[in-house]
């Protein structure tokens, strides 16, 4: 297994922020998995591209970076079955299937991570999230050194949550997703940018419409240092909806299911008068408020003062508290983020 020392991880996070780590393991199969020291494990952190983290300190912790790859279907009448190991480019995987005729996941198509990364996190975008689609994880638990499944309802999908995210949080290593995309197609089309698309409405023209839509308003994380959406789009109860509405009539709003309503978090942050706004070397995009851009390399704690400095502004503004989207990992590891300055 490659293994190394007092290694730099600028170039393996999309924010661009230096931080170095004593260790880094980089396992390619299972054999090289159950070789990883459980007093390493212990405070480590798994990384996969590096899309949705921010180191915050220059120390980071042991990291175990996987890198198994390789991509398998089987189908039988109603669904393709799909299985992915972690290590597989998200953006790639998602080409590799519209283009062999298995749709489902063109809206979230240019979403940039791996695929291990993608149910952690419950990634979604234009109407869908990926747990709509997982049939089932594969684990390796450190802890055991054995593998398990968890299947769809054990893995507890919700907004950009999930079990891997709570309580197996930093305990073992999502090797595997497998997918159950159905063979009757139908287009989540109804989002706004979506609904504009011409007849007749394919996958490939909603991931051609996706893509377009990605690209004229996110920047290149190689260009413009990020890590895509910073926050979460807040969820409030419809009582409080309907007062702010009043006050912001073209309030941009999406209603759940259970009665609540999504608000947009880049109109929050646009509406609070940040979108452009830079401060010494971080600053708010200026075609998309939802991202924040580390323009001169700044360090992981000066990215996450920033943060506060717009979550204190939306706050001050609309009453509501934006929740960072973003993983914050400190010397030990995942840290939580009222101890770096972030109200939840």
């Amino acid at each position: 297994m490659k293994i190394r020392t007092n290694f730099s991880l600028q170039t393996l996070n999309s924010l661009n922020v230096p931080a170095n780590t004593p260790e880094i393991f980089f396992p390619t199969n299972l054999e090289e998995l159950s070789e990883l020291p459980q007093s390493k494990t212990a405070k480590s952190y798994i990384l996969g591209e590096g899309t949705n983290t921010l180191f915050c300190e220059k120390s980071a912790p042991v990291i175990i970076k996987p890198s198994l790859v390789g991509i398998e279907v089987s189908e039988n009448e109603a669904f393709f079955l799909i299985s992915a190991a972690c290590a597989e480019n998200w953006h790639d995987f998602v080409l590799f299937c519209v283009n062999n005729g298995m749709y489902g996941l063109e809206n979230l198509a240019l979403i940039p991570g791996s695929v291990g990364a993608a149910p952690v996190q419950n990634i979604g975008a234009y109407g869908v999230e990926v747990g709509d689609f997982i049939e089932r994880i594969t684990w390796f638990d450190f802890a055991s050194q054995k593998l398990s499944d968890f299947s769809k309802t054990d893995c507890q999908f919700g907004y950009r949550n999930s079990l891997f995210k709570q309580a197996l949080s930093g305990r073992g290593i999502i090797t595997h997703v497998h997918f159950a995309l159905p063979k009757a197609w139908q287009a989540v089309d109804s989002y706004q940018g979506l609904n504009e698309i011409d007849s007749p409405i394919t996958p490939q023209a909603i991931m051609a419409k996706v893509m377009q839509l990605r690209q004229a308003k996110l920047p290149e994380p190689k260009q413009l240092p990020n890590a895509g959406s910073f926050f979460k789009n807040p969820v409030v109860t419809a009582d409080f909806f309907n007062k702010l509405q009043k006050k912001y009539p073209s309030m941009p709003f999406y209603k759940q299911t259970n009665g609540a309503i999504k608000l947009a978090a880049g109109w929050l942050i646009e509406q609070a008068g940040l979108k452009g706004f830079r401060e010494a070397g971080v600053g708010v995009h200026e075609k998309q408020a939802l991202v924040l851009i580390n323009y001169e390399g700044r360090t992981g704690q000066e990215v996450v003062d920033f943060a506060c400095f717009i979550q204190d502004k939306v706050r001050s503004k609309f009453n509501i508290n934006l929740d960072p989207e973003v993983r914050f990992i400190g010397s030990d590891g995942l840290t939580d983020i009222t101890s770096l300055g972030i109200k939840k």
